[in-house]
């Protein structure tokens, strides 16, 4: 098995693409290891000194590192991790385990307006910070403000703010008028 190592616009995180699917729908995103239940491959990431975050897409792995570490002590590391752990079969995720996302409570009159904007996010947005190993995920609407969260290399990229103020929203704003703010959800 090769697997393939691209840099992303945040220095503390790489993206692996081990030539496989890793899940068929959605992503994944653990922040720190007790949260890391869910996946087997989490947990075996997670298990490397170093390791600060995994974040799992439908052909790549994300994984951020702590700032005390390097990638050139880290990197070999996180290789051999997860060639064993794809070598020996294991699931990726638990059947049944759901990444429950705390939502906004959003006006039902809204409905037509959300509609758009998820299908902005889904068609524009995300394939475009797939590429750069990481996802947004849509937490609401509420008069006139769009709540997203930023995750895998996304998260804490010194670009992110750029990508959500500049990007997402002159995007949204210019395809849903009555959007007028885009803010980041922790």
């Amino acid at each position: 098995m090769f697997i393939e190592t691209e840099v992303t616009p945040n220095p503390d995180t790489l993206k692996f693409l081990p030539g496989k699917v890793i899940l068929e729908v959605g992503t994944a995103n653990f922040t720190d290891p007790d949260g890391a239940g869910a996946s087997p491959l989490a947990e075996a990431m997670f298990a490397l000194t170093g390791v600060a975050g995994v974040f799992l897409g439908r052909d790549f792995v994300t994984i951020s590192k702590s700032h005390e570490i390097e990638w050139d002590d880290l990197k070999p590391n996180v290789l051999a991790g997860l060639m064993q752990f794809f070598t020996s079969g294991a699931e990726v995720l638990i059947a049944g385990a759901d990444d429950n996302v705390e939502s906004i409570d959003e006006n039902e009159a809204d409905a037509d307006i959300i509609d758009q904007i998820k299908t902005l996010l889904d068609e524009k947005v995300r394939p475009a910070v797939a590429g750069d190993g990481g996802d947004i995920v849509y937490h609401g609407f509420k008069e006139g403000v769009v709540y997203l969260q930023m995750q895998g290399a996304c998260a804490g990229c010194p670009s992110s703010t750029i990508t959500l103020k500049h990007g997402i929203e002159n995007l949204l704003k210019y395809y849903v008028p009555e959007v007028t703010d885009v803010r980041a959800v922790e």
